[in-house]
């Protein structure tokens, strides 16, 4: 019997040797494919790129995994419990497998067999090796790779860096990667923030975030949360009291919506990640994680919106009321379709609703129902009204390009009519009515001295169109060009008290092309005038006459100087802004004379870092060789280099910005005394009154704007630059200027100012009418004998003849700059 036993133990003996040998062979086999864990040190996850206003607040993130990748110190200790509770119990005490888990596993799975899914046993290691060096395949091959990987990865690796690893890859839904993302994505909170519960729920999600939805396995989630906050407890990390308030709690999940978080900075947003993209490619802003600071001032641009909007809309509503947005049947439950239309995020104090019942003086309207957190609609319908004495320019209806009036409400709407409505001010149930701007306009602020651009609006809704028209839309800028012209000639040996006549004059364009005869704005003439006069009153005729007497091939260098165009056509017609450029050039060009003439970049974007905190860029580029200084020793205070080129003469600078100080105390622009503070600015309309004009400054701030249809479309008459877009200015000016103190526009040192006759130009005597003071550069000033610039060809009533060589080239639909 002896015998017998010794020879099955041998017999086991061999057995289990040679099991042992063959697992042995099969694990060294394995070992040879194995991933290099190495790659762990170097992890670099898809990280969201975060862009801010020049204030900090965030304004958008982007990423195809929202995630922000969090260093382990920067985890709270009782995050980390929630998760090691939940997922690894034993984390902090095995050396990659967890031995007794395993077991423990292996047991419930045997009693559950051919019943439920086997449990698994994975430890937090093991997830790591599995999640960035494995594949997630159910093999017994992955099972013992994952376990020497875990082996490997502990001995290679702190438990702090690999829960740190495990902690910033995980997804938990919702779109959301790694437990910063996750926290921003469910409860609109930094981790810092979390309460026990909440982490707790986060802790749940790892095993499967579909199965313990917020709001589709609500019962669920709260059941595995609550199971999570028991290990917790019993694992030590809080007390029973802490777990048994926390379980208590609701999920209290609040989805943090994506894309742009700071109001009314859409197109702003837009330009930056087109920007960005260009710089580094789509990767780099989806996944490189950058941190990008842009010139943004979030109090401003809300202020530029809300003036040009209301500029939009009173011209919208002076012409009618153009109808419905969409209709739809009101019989049954009419919130549903109406919940399929959808509504401008971006307005958000504009509501959809449908006329359900319209008499002669009042229309009941339901609103658009709102949506749960699940995104289903709620069961609630609410209804307000419209009364017609609040909408009386809606009387007026505009189809097809034709007035029409009607005296009743019931003339204007029907049901089923879907319109936008806003709710009135100290009323629950009463709303006015409002349409979407048939017009449209851009708005640009920028800092003078540096380029910055601190608001940009670029249309009424970015919701409704993303085509950015401060930056993409080219459109001709009129009159708004001619102190471009006048700069040229104020550089070149001109004053302004030059005196150019004011008269009839028509050009012969050669062949077939007729006889171009630009006019004044009201057809009238002033005949001899300085060029003060011609730009305060913005006259065509002067300014032909002055760009033909220096040439325009020097007005075309200037205007590229300035960078309002990138190649001109130097042709007479592009004197009175018959070419196309943007609000952005324009305001580009406006700010270098506002600076004293050196050129800028515009620029949108302050700083650009990377994942790790480093600078890639940076906006301002000049030099400061003494500000890096370690200790005092009485060295001179560092100074920063301004090595920018010198664009326009300074003296020219300041001569144009007093003559355009002139459009607003004598010109087209009076409405803007009111302001009460030094401005200059220039108005601009196109030919039928196309698009409308104004660009002005103040020493330290430069605004542009422009209105008009996006197919160029008569405004009827005075839709002009001072009497539509310089009222948007001034509505600006009046909320971004509150507060602020007056500041005069500096004057170069050695310029002299003299008396003169404000209309021949001459050095005026004491007591003597109609003088003003006039700057004039060193080893300058009035004329000694009146003469008169286009006065030798000038016939009292009769065109004047001008050739020239290049008129057949005129840009297309004729010249610009009426007013």
């Amino acid at each position: 019997m002896i015998r017998l036993i010794g020879y099955f133990f041998g017999i086991g003996t061999v057995v289990a040797l040679l099991a042992a040998g063959g697992a042995a062979l099969y694990v060294v086999k394995v070992s040879k494919d194995l991933p290099d864990y190495e790659v762990l040190a170097k992890y670099e996850p898809p990280v969201m790129t975060r862009i801010h206003a020049s204030d900090g607040a965030l304004m958008a993130e982007f990423a195809r995994q929202r995630r922000l990748y969090l260093p382990i110190q920067a985890i709270p200790d009782r995050v980390k419990a929630a998760f090691v509770s939940a997922e690894d119990k034993n984390f902090y005490q095995h050396p990659g497998i967890d031995i007794s888990g395993l077991a423990r596993a292996i047991i419930v799975n045997v009693q559950n067999w051919g019943s439920r899914r086997p449990v698994g046993a994975s430890t937090i290691t093991q997830q790591v090796a599995k999640n960035f060096l494995l594949s997630s395949d159910q093999t017994m091959g992955r099972k013992v790779k994952e376990a020497i990987l875990s082996f490997r990865i502990e001995q290679a690796y702190s438990k702090d860096r690999i829960l740190e690893l495990y902690l910033n890859e995980i997804f938990f839904g919702l779109n959301s990667y790694g437990i910063a993302g996750a926290a921003l994505t469910y409860y609109n909170k930094s981790v810092n923030e979390l309460t026990i519960a909440e982490a707790a729920y986060l802790a749940a999600l790892p095993k499967g975030p579909s199965n313990y939805h917020p709001f589709r396995q609500t019962e669920r989630a709260l059941e595995r949360r609550n199971w999570v906050i028991d290990r917790m407890a019993e694992n030590g990390y809080i007390t029973t009291d802490e777990a048994k308030t926390a379980k208590t709690e609701p999920l209290g999940v609040t989805p943090r919506h994506t894309g742009n978080y700071l109001f009314a900075s859409e197109y702003f947003t837009e330009e930056v990640r087109r920007q960005i993209i260009g710089k580094y490619g789509e990767n780099a802003l989806y996944e490189g994680g950058l941190s990008v600071r842009t010139t943004l001032d979030p109090k401003m641009q809300v202020q530029a919106r809300a003036a040009l909007q209301h500029g939009l809309f009173k011209y919208d509503e002076a012409k009618g009321y153009r109808g419905p947005y969409k209709t739809i049947s009101t019989i049954g439950d009419w919130g549903i379709p109406l919940a399929e239309i959808k509504a401008f995020s971006d307005v958000p104090d504009w509501q959809l609703a449908v006329i359900l019942e319209v008499t002669p003086t009042q229309a009941v309207i339901g609103l658009q129902p709102e949506r749960n957190d699940a995104n289903g609609l709620v069961a609630e319908r609410k209804k307000g009204t419209i009364a017609a004495a609040d909408i009386k320019w809606a009387f007026r209806l505009l189809k097809a390009g034709k007035a029409s009036s009607v005296k009743s409400l019931d003339g204007v709407f029907k049901p089923g009519d879907v319109v936008f409505v806003q709710k009135k001010e100290g009323s629950d149930t009463a709303y006015d009515l409002h349409q979407i701007p048939g017009i449209e306009g851009a708005m640009v602020a920028m800092d003078p001295h540096t380029g910055r651009v601190l608001a940009m609006v670029g249309g009424f809704s970015f919701a409704e169109s993303e085509f950015n028209r401060a930056t993409q839309a080219m459109r001709q800028p009129g009159s708004s060009f001619k102190p471009f012209v006048y700069s040229a000639a104020l550089d070149n040996g001109y004053t302004p008290a030059s005196v150019v006549l004011d008269g009839p004059i028509s050009i012969d364009q050669g062949g077939s092309l007729g006889v171009w005869a630009p006019k004044n704005y009201g057809g009238n003439f002033a005949g001899p005038s300085t060029l003060r006069y011609g730009i305060e009153q913005s006259r065509n005729l002067m300014t032909v006459r002055l760009a033909q007497d220096m040439g325009m091939k020097l007005v075309a260098e200037y205007a590229e100087r300035f960078g309002i165009y990138d190649k001109m056509l130097p042709v007479l017609a592009m004197a009175l802004g018959s070419g196309e450029t943007t609000v952005m050039r324009m305001v580009t060009g406006y700010s270098i004379i506002a600076n004293g003439g050196r050129k800028i970049t515009p620029s949108i974007i302050d700083r650009v870092q990377d994942r790790y905190g480093k600078t890639i860029f940076k906006h301002d580029e000049r030099k400061c060789d003494n500000c890096t200084a370690e200790d005092w020793k009485n060295q001179p205070e560092p100074e920063l280099v301004d090595d920018r080129d010198q664009v326009l003469d300074p003296m020219t600078a300041y001569q144009i910005t007093s003559m355009m100080e002139g459009v607003i105390q004598r010109g087209t622009a009076t409405i803007l005394k009111s302001l009460n503070r030094p401005i200059a600015g220039k108005t601009g309309t196109t030919n039928d009154e196309k698009d409308a004009w104004f660009i002005g400054f103040t020493p330290d701030l430069v605004v542009g704007l422009y209105m008009g249809y996006d197919t160029p479309t008569p405004m009827g008459h005075g839709g002009t630059g001072g009497g539509l877009a310089t009222p948007v200015f001034k509505d600006f000016m009046d909320a971004a200027m509150k507060g602020q103190r007056s500041v005069d526009f500096r004057v170069p040192e050695g310029m002299t100012v003299v008396a003169i006759d404000r209309k021949t130009g001459m050095r005026a005597t004491e007591g003597q009418p109609n003088v003003i003071m006039e700057a004039f550069k060193p080893g300058t000033g009035p004329a000694d004998s009146y003469s008169v610039i286009g006065a030798n060809s000038f016939s009292e009533g009769a065109p004047v003849e001008v050739q020239s060589p290049n008129v057949n080239r005129v840009i297309q639909g004729g010249g610009g700059g009426l007013f």
